[in-house]
């Protein structure tokens, strides 16, 4: 079994992952599309006194909370909103991302593409604006379907993974993939397109302050434990030699 101190310490540890957690999530509280990430221990410990807490009994388990964000209009043409559970898919040469953040443009091939230039897939392959029709006589529709001047060119994929969603993993830009290769994505079901928004972060600010609060808290009780057991087990090892 555990000492105190290596208990203690692991709890230091974890509390230190929380803290880069929660200023990741500050960091990124305007980044369009990002999902804040949340530990389960800052989750428990909501539902009770703070001074009960134990130090050396931090669990620290990582996910994602893929709860809407808030979406507000832009107007611009490229810049689309999902409402509902799902996402759009990037292709990468390392194969599918999946994305909330959906501010697009178009390449030198008048592909929709993101903003690293990365292909945006349609259901039917890239999805391509012809070079007679303007960017501002785009429409689409809420399940996804690009329309130039009134004509239908394409439309988006659009995935969910349902209750596999935990298992994705960050890989930047507000983008995941999913790491285990027997999990592929179904088609979304209720999931609204919205043209001309984008979804905001669904960070929120004072909970992160508060959490950030209760981690540095946390820590300093953490500190006190075990500088008290070293104290402790200091001063049997004096008796113990006199």
């Amino acid at each position: 079994m555990p000492s105190i101190s290596e208990q203690v310490s692991t709890s230091i540890d974890a509390l230190t992952r929380e803290f880069e957690v929660i200023a990741h999530n500050l960091a990124n509280a305007s980044t369009i599309g990002y999902k804040r990430r949340c530990n389960a221990f800052s989750k428990s410990l909501e539902a009770q006194d703070p001074q009960d807490y134990s130090p050396g009994t931090v669990d620290l388990n990582s996910t994602f909370d893929f709860s809407q964000g808030s979406v507000a209009e832009t107007g611009r043409p490229l810049d689309f909103a999902l409402y509902g559970k799902g996402f759009f898919v990037i292709e990468t040469p390392d194969g599918p991302l999946y994305t909330r953040n959906g501010t697009f443009l178009t390449n030198q091939n008048n592909q929709v593409v993101d903003s690293l230039g990365r292909i945006v897939a349609g259901q039917a392959g890239p999805i391509t604006v012809p070079n007679n029709v303007s960017l501002l006589q785009l429409s689409v529709s809420s399940d996804g379907t690009v329309s130039a001047g009134g004509t239908p060119i394409g439309k988006f994929r659009l995935v969910d993974f349902q209750d596999d969603q935990k298992k994705l993993i960050p890989v930047g830009e507000s983008c995941y993939r999913m790491p285990d290769a027997t999990i592929a994505p179904v088609p979304a079901g209720r999931l609204i397109v919205k043209q001309g928004y984008q979804e905001a972060s669904n960070v929120k600010i004072i909970d992160e302050l508060v959490d950030m609060i209760l981690v540095s808290r946390l820590y300093e009780a953490n500190m006190k434990s075990l500088s008290a057991a070293k104290e402790a087990s200091s001063s049997l090892t004096s008796a113990a030699m006199g």
